[in-house]
């Protein structure tokens, strides 16, 4: 890298070459406009989990869980996409900037547009939030198809696989019937298959490791955020409504047990091992399972409160499988992804499956255990899982060789 690309010089430059980032580069992390840009993907997922909790809470399991796959996918897509762009070819001079505030617009029309996409299967609000954030996005990369020659094949290619998916996507808004569903799922596999053709077929530019590992951790931490915030906001209603009993008690602890050990499993482990395109795609795509796993967490704590003050129509043993699903679904993606690279504490397959199988178990033997006690025991399972892990971790890494 040129000496103009200073952490002390950035911010002072108008216009900066868009001539893509270092990958090697030292001590690269998240800028403020990135944080910036994170905030309004709180709103989006508190959305997206809010409208889980009302089809839990209302018995609507099956078309709750494929609205809320639909339009979280909508909300991580838009995160991913930036989040690696940026990590190519972030300049933070005054056009790059404009561009993302642009995109952050757009973000908060797609929030907006949930409640009624979820319900009602109405898009309309969502694709006009994405017609915004992909206009500025593909205006990103026509801007570094300019001015960075050696990824100029790479991304003139994500340029218009992006143009071309949305086109796709409002076109869809016409769709009939049983082609709503079908075309969803065929814009969603092009959407995937966009960057991977771009990258194989036309080198862009490179991405920085660690900086797409502190990224995705950051935003691990806005979801576990979210997940805090909803179970407060639950706990909150059901003292107001009843004041505080046992059952509230044990399901506050035992989700902060839940949130707590995540988070710990998450966060402990080796530096990233995003080495190859391989392996950073498929940490890439996979963590969309991870997030909306735990983003719907937060839906699921809301509905075990729910139950446990006996609000609305969910039995018990969905309460507790509302809960239990989520974390069992977090410790299988993370432990998959965590052998993928080589980090992590979540790598041992056998210590992961069976926690994972434990806290399933404990959230079918809600109507035995009571809600509150499923959770907690939730909780505990999580904590021990964690526990032995980072013990195998740790002994695998004193032995010799």
């Amino acid at each position: 890298m040129s000496g103009d690309s200073t952490a002390t010089e950035r911010p002072r430059r108008l216009r900066r070459t868009m001539r893509g980032r270092d990958p090697g580069e030292e001590h690269r992390s998240a800028t403020p406009l990135e944080l910036f840009f994170d905030l309004t993907f709180v709103v989006a997922v508190s959305q997206a989990a809010a409208q889980l909790h009302h089809a839990l809470v209302e018995g609507h399991f099956a078309s709750g869980l494929a609205g809320y796959a639909a339009v979280f996918f909508a909300i991580w897509w838009a995160w991913m996409n930036f989040t690696w762009f940026a990590s190519a070819y972030d300049t933070d001079d005054v056009l790059y900037r404009l561009l993302t505030l642009l995109q952050m617009s757009g973000v908060l029309v797609l929030a907006a547009g949930v409640p009624s996409a979820f319900k009602d299967g109405d898009f309309l609000l969502v694709v006009i939030g994405y017609v915004v954030m992909r206009t500025a996005m593909v205006a990103q990369w026509l801007r570094a198809a300019a001015e960075h020659p050696q990824g100029r094949s790479g991304a003139l290619r994500v340029a218009t696989g992006i143009a071309v998916v949305q086109c796709g996507w409002i076109a869809r808004l016409w769709a009939p019937g049983v082609w709503a569903p079908v075309t969803f799922v065929v814009l969603v596999a092009a959407e995937l298959v966009v960057p991977v053709w771009a990258q194989y077929r036309g080198k862009s530019g490179g991405w920085h490791p660690g900086h797409i590992a502190e990224r995705y951790g950051l935003f691990t931490i806005i979801v576990l955020g979210e997940v805090i915030f909803g179970a407060f906001a639950g706990m909150q209603s059901a003292v107001t409504a009843h004041g505080l009993s046992v059952s509230v008690m044990l399901v506050a602890a035992g989700g902060l047990l839940l949130v707590f050990g995540l988070w710990w499993i998450y966060f402990t482990g080796r530096e990233s091992g995003l080495a190859t395109l391989r392996t950073a795609m498929v940490w890439g795509y996979g963590h969309y399972v991870a997030f909306a796993a735990l983003a719907a967490l937060g839906a699921g704590l809301e509905a075990a409160l729910d139950a446990a003050e006996q609000h609305g129509d969910l039995s018990a043993r969905a309460a507790g499988l509302a809960v239990a699903v989520p974390v069992a679904v977090v410790l299988v993606a993370l432990g998959l992804l965590h052998r993928l690279t080589g980090t992590g504490t979540a790598g041992h397959g056998l210590l992961v499956g069976g926690g994972a199988l434990a806290v399933l178990v404990l959230g079918a033997g809600a109507p035995v255990l009571g809600v509150g006690g499923a959770v907690l025991g939730m909780g505990l399972a999580v904590a021990a899982t964690l526990a032995v892990d980072v013990a195998a971790f740790r002994l695998g890494d004193d032995r010799p060789g």
